[in-house]
């Protein structure tokens, strides 16, 4: 990979789980073209899966790539080492509820 937009990608994904390339993208404030050209090549390669939401394509691990546990562990032991001001950004999984009478 040797990216760091690879690393930023894998650091958020063991942070909260799940994403989608626009909250990684807003979240690092890079864009999020290069965020999603990354997300497509882990795709391809196998180590992520997607899937959609809405009109959204949400991003995690891919429960059957044989080194996720490893890969995981290892990004949390990373973030566990970032700044707490940046621990706490990728941590916080905040979302706004659904606007009254908002069709799904």
């Amino acid at each position: 990979m040797g990216s760091t937009n690879a690393e930023r990608v894998l650091l958020f994904l063991a942070a909260r789980e799940q994403g989608y390339a626009r909250e990684i993208a807003q979240t690092f404030g890079v864009a999020p073209s290069q965020v999603q050209r990354v997300l497509d090549r882990m795709e391809r390669d196998g180590m992520l899966v997607s899937n959609e939401v809405g009109r959204t394509r949400v991003y995690e691990f891919n429960p059957r790539f044989p080194f996720r546990d490893q890969v995981a562990a290892l990004f949390r032991d990373v973030l566990a080492r970032y700044p707490e001001s940046l621990q706490e950004k990728l941590t916080r999984n905040r979302r706004r509820p659904r606007r009254k009478g908002k069709p799904l």
